[in-house]
């Protein structure tokens, strides 16, 4: 089993608990073919064991479940975690993270980890992903990122990066660090989609408040960005007068084998 599991990064530790219906309503699910790619990549199907690591409130957790195969969610926010449970019938959810996965060694055929690896410590997560893998086994990670080529996310992202601090953010690329230096797993490989959410003001302004470090902020401050994103949702020409409007994503699949 693995070590102390309560310490991860100020930002989630702040925001995270703060917004779990908030994360359910404004984050997207993943789009169907890059879940199929990353199913059969990791070779997920029934009579499997598959560790979905900071499962969040279980976007790809409810996914994999349809695979037929045994999942199980590690989550080290409590509201995250019981709104998971209250969402995906029938799942194990344990608290744990990255770092410290309270699970035997060698006991999953798989593991899992959507929207989050950039939050780990990538050696030590890198170190407890192996113990609990099966050899020859694999690790596959998904995002979803917004596309900022498009005018109205690029100027949403500048709302919103403003308060980012310390919060690691994906698009660095900082997260693959540790795959280059990592003598425990192959290189990693890695598969693009793209996709479009329909929403309307609401979601986008769930969207931005469901970002750890905007929950964090002050009542005020975080009033006063929410009245940014209501303000440009309202006078851009891209989604001013529309009901719903779309909001494209780009997701990216990667995935590697245990050594």
């Amino acid at each position: 089993m693995g070590g102390q599991v309560d310490v991860i990064h100020a930002a989630a530790a702040r925001g995270f608990p703060l917004v779990p219906e908030a994360y359910e309503r404004g984050r997207p699910m993943y789009p169907f073919a890059a879940v199929r790619r990353l199913v059969r990549e990791l070779g997920i199907r029934p009579e499997k064991r598959v560790l979905d690591l900071a499962a969040g409130t279980g976007k790809l957790t409810r996914l994999l479940a349809q695979s037929g195969a045994e999942v199980v969610a590690v989550e080290p926010v409590d509201a995250m975690r019981e709104r998971l449970v209250e969402t995906v019938a029938g799942i194990r959810a344990m608290r744990g993270t990255a770092e410290a996965i309270p699970l035997p060694d060698a006991s999953m055929d798989a593991v899992t980890v959507g929207q989050a690896f950039h939050w780990f410590d990538g050696d030590a997560a890198l170190a407890e992903i192996h113990r609990v893998l099966r050899p020859e086994r694999r690790l596959g990670l998904i995002w979803n990122v917004k596309d900022e080529s498009v005018d109205w996310v690029r100027l949403l992202a500048e709302i919103v990066e403003s308060y980012r601090g310390s919060a690691p953010r994906v698009a660095s690329g900082a997260w693959k660090d540790a795959f280059e230096r990592t003598e425990l797993f192959t290189p990693i490989e890695r598969a693009r989609f793209s996709f479009v959410h329909e929403v309307d003001a609401a979601i986008v302004v769930a969207r931005v408040t469901s970002i750890s470090f905007i929950a964090a902020l002050d009542a005020i401050v975080r009033e006063r960005v929410v009245e940014q994103v209501r303000e440009l949702v309202a006078t851009h020409p891209e989604t001013r007068e529309r009901r719903v409007f779309p909001l494209r994503y780009r997701t990216g699949v990667y995935w590697c084998d245990r050594i």
